[in-house]
């Protein structure tokens, strides 16, 4: 008896040892937690036994749209408005979804606009359109992008204005991307992107489960100009710069440190605020679940276009008749 004690003592510890591995070298973490950053790193278990190449496979942003919209400024009596602290989860609380999973497909660039398009609904609604649409739509089905290889922002939006956008009952994501705990199969295998089939799971018809942007644009990079988007109608989509040290967020304000640049990136700006140290933020939804960061949320550097977040910046309003 004792002895299978030992044995599962002996498992446990390396069970421990093994999801807390990390896809990158510990010295990254190590390195920003031995200053004062301003953020703190760690091992996230959502890259549990995963290689870098398997991060580097989720970040989906490909900047080679041809698809150019037009964009949207603001007039600078706006920004007088603008309170040093927003969040839309107090501003719109019924409105605003929990974070995803994409899981081992690089379709951040379906989420990150699917999400916010579908907050925008209840918004501009006043609460009375709650709807969850699919992000599997688009990865499957818009031929603008690469489903799981990668899509573009640009390309997204106009796809949701001119084509529409499913709810997550027509087509859920996990039929046909699989979404499961960290280090377990089939979550540690990339996924192909799946055939666009055009028919819904819960027997309804396609075309009329389909939720239309009424607009699509760019916001100027001017911070004041995205945050007064943000207030008046809601989360917005954008894309930045991830570098190795990023993969390791778990609180705090990033700013890229040290490491690698792995590829582009896509998610959800959901508000901004100003912390402890006078530091200005944005506070940011991801689609990692919330086994990354902080509760699947982070926090990134405001003002200073920080890994490029404030150069590409997309929107839209929902279609509301």
């Amino acid at each position: 008896m004792a002895s299978l004690t030992a044995i599962s003592i002996f498992t446990l510890l390396c069970l421990i040892l093994f999801v807390e591995s990390s896809p990158l070298d510990s010295s990254i973490i190590e390195k920003i937690n031995s200053k004062d950053y301003g953020w703190k790193a760690g091992h996230n278990s959502y890259f549990a036994n995963h290689e870098l190449e398997d991060v580097k496979r989720l970040l989906g942003v490909i900047n080679k749209s041809k698809v150019v919209l037009p964009t949207k400024t603001f007039e600078e009596s706006a920004a007088e408005a603008l309170p040093e602290n927003f969040d839309s989860r107090q501003q719109w609380e019924n409105c605003i979804g929990a974070v995803r999973d994409q899981a081992r497909c690089g379709s951040c660039w379906a989420f990150g606009g699917v999400e916010a398009l579908s907050d925008r609904f209840c918004i501009g609604s006043n609460g009375t359109i709650k709807v969850t649409l699919a992000p599997l739509d688009p990865v499957t089905c818009d031929t603008n992008d690469n489903g799981c290889e990668g899509g573009d922002l640009n390309s997204l939006w106009d796809y949701a204005k001119r084509d529409g956008i499913v709810t997550e009952s027509c087509a859920p994501y996990n039929d046909s991307i699989p979404t499961c705990p960290p280090a377990t199969e089939p979550c540690l295998k990339f996924v192909p992107t799946p055939a666009c089939k055009k028919t819904c799971n819960d027997g309804s018809s396609w075309e009329q489960s389909k939720h239309f942007a009424a607009s699509a644009y760019s916001v100027s990079a001017k911070v004041t100009d995205i945050q007064t988007e943000i207030q008046t109608h809601g989360p917005v989509e954008a894309a930045f710069d991830v570098y190795e040290d990023f993969v390791s967020y778990k609180s705090g304000v990033y700013q890229h440190i040290t490491g690698k640049y792995l590829g582009g990136h896509a998610i959800k700006i959901i508000g901004w605020g100003v912390d402890n140290s006078s530091t200005p933020y944005w506070t940011v939804q991801n689609s990692w679940t919330t086994t990354w960061g902080d509760d699947g949320y982070f926090l990134i550097l405001r003002g200073k276009n920080e890994c490029g977040i404030e150069s590409n910046v997309v929107a839209g309003l929902a279609k509301l008749d």
